[in-house]
């Protein structure tokens, strides 16, 4: 368990665990606090490749690095893609000189929370959930097999969980030089919970169980998470990362717009 240190407006906090039957954690998960800004990130080596493990940590570590090292001039949606496409061409480079690694993978979902907005780039099978007002959404889309048949209408939720291909990726990062990536962003607010977790965790708890551990402190979620996981035997690493909301100063342009309003009524 680890408690990243706050800032006035989010309470981060992760947890990771090779799981009940493995030995080696291909998981990994990483946060920066900075300000007004926390960003969270998640990835899940591809297990069936050597290299899973490495892939999952450059992922990570590059990812974080590269979103600190970008320009602030720049749009946070843009910092953060760019962070997650020097993290695959990072993956892609090792692999392509390390012949023991030349098939390593990794999924990732990478989260920026700038004051009152969220900033996503996701890319596998790991989830990114939002908790608001006693409802838990999945914001972010599984690229599997069985995730692109419930998109087409071609199998129902239910028979996804036990479907074959539940866990057969379509995309990845560090297969191709250019990660074909999601990217999404969406307004937060006061209370809101989101919830960063790798198919080890949605794999044997569905959303109903999942909504069953809200609301709670970071921390807490993520060490219930990871201790019912690991109860059901989780035959694959279990990794959750968490961040509340504990405030939400009003946006740039919001503070614009009121000194406008200001102005004008004078």
């Amino acid at each position: 368990m680890a408690i990243s240190p706050a800032n006035e407006l989010f309470e981060v906090a992760v947890c990771t665990h090779p799981g009940a039957v493995r030995e080696v954690n291909e998981d990994h998960v990483g946060t920066h606090i900075d300000g007004e800004c926390a960003c969270l990130v998640v990835a899940d080596g591809v297990s069936s490749f050597e290299g899973g493990e490495t892939a999952s940590k450059l992922a990570v570590q590059v990812t974080l690095e590269a979103f600190q090292g970008e320009s602030r001039t720049l749009q946070p949606a843009k910092r953060l893609y760019r962070a997650v496409q020097q993290a695959n061409i990072a993956i892609y480079d090792l692999a392509s000189t390390v012949p023991e690694l030349r098939n390593m993978a990794t999924t990732l979902t990478a989260v920026a929370l700038i004051r009152d907005e969220l900033f996503a780039v996701h890319i596998g099978d790991c989830r990114l959930y939002l908790f608001r007002a006693g409802r838990l959404t999945q914001l972010s889309k599984d690229h599997t097999v069985s995730g692109e048949r419930v998109r087409l209408g071609l199998l129902s939720e239910r028979r996804a969980r036990s479907h074959p291909g539940r866990s057969t990726l379509t995309r990845s990062l560090g297969r191709e030089l250019i990660a074909r990536a999601d990217q999404f962003s969406r307004r937060i607010a006061e209370h809101d919970q989101l919830l960063l977790c790798s198919d080890g965790i949605h794999g044997l708890l569905d959303d109903d169980e999942l909504a069953q551990f809200f609301p709670s402190t970071s921390a807490e979620l993520c060490s219930a998470l990871v201790a019912a996981a690991n109860e059901r035997g989780a035959p694959d690493n279990v990794t959750a990362a968490a961040a509340r909301v504990t405030a939400t100063p009003p946006s740039r342009s919001g503070r614009l717009r009121g000194l406008l309003r200001g102005i004008a009524a004078r």
